[in-house]
């Protein structure tokens, strides 16, 4: 089977044992080792703005989790520029919009991917007003009963700079993990999207520096946890 350019994106399950593979896992521990009171349960990426690895890093991030048995399910709370059905080569004519505005249930939208233990909710028909519905009661309700059923919730979500709904997903995760593209985002960006999400109080657990360059050209994922600036 041919796969889609997408779907080649998850190299973690396409390819468990390259270090990119590897990097991921690593990414999965240092997130679990994180906090040794609080448990890291729901979660999102973020980044300040369009391209910079977002998706592709919480898609392999979920990957990595269900291969260590995590019962794990990933949900596209991009209600404008919706992707990850494209990833995980699933249908969008249902999603997350479909259960907030009441017209699906829970069991109609969610769906088993090609990994095992791993299931995801797509975003669903774009509605005309995201940031509501995901401030919704109904959101906080959904939530509440999915964290009955999986071990780990993963969001993905807009650029925080560019509209205020990741700001809202962030204060439903018990930590946000960043995604900075190397050498294409200002410096100004990065800390003016790390102070919108402490605004809210967010928790930044740390920041993945994506797509650096050794100096063999040859493109690689580097994680840096902890970090003040």
């Amino acid at each position: 089977m041919q796969r889609s350019t997408s779907e080649n994106n998850l190299i973690t399950f396409i390819n468990p044992k390259s270090p990119i593979s590897e990097a991921y896992r690593t990414l999965r521990t240092n997130i679990q080792f994180s906090s040794v009171d609080t448990q890291m349960q729901v979660m999102m990426v973020a980044s300040a703005q369009t391209g910079e690895g977002k998706t592709t890093t919480i898609s392999n991030l979920a990957v990595a989790y269900a291969q260590e048995g995590k019962r794990v399910l990933i949900i596209d709370a991009d209600l404008r520029k919706p992707s990850l059905h494209h990833v995980f080569s699933q249908s969008n004519r249902v999603g997350l919009t479909s259960i907030l505005s009441n017209q699906y249930s829970l069991q109609e939208v969610m769906k088993e991917t090609n990994v095992e233990h791993l299931y995801i909710i797509t975003s669903g028909p774009i509605p005309p007003n995201p940031s509501e519905m995901l401030a919704s009661n109904k959101m906080s309700e959904l939530l509440n009963e999915l964290k009955e059923h999986f071990d780990v919730i993963l969001f993905d979500t807009p650029p925080v700079l560019a509209v205020t709904d990741g700001l809202i997903v962030s204060a439903l995760c018990d930590g946000v993990v960043m995604v900075v593209l190397a050498g294409k985002v200002k410096k100004e960006l990065i800390k003016k999207a790390k102070a919108n999400l402490e605004h809210v109080n967010a928790r930044i657990l740390g920041v993945v520096l994506n797509n650096m360059n050794r100096k063999d050209g040859e493109a690689y994922y580097y994680y840096y946890y902890g970090a003040k600036e």
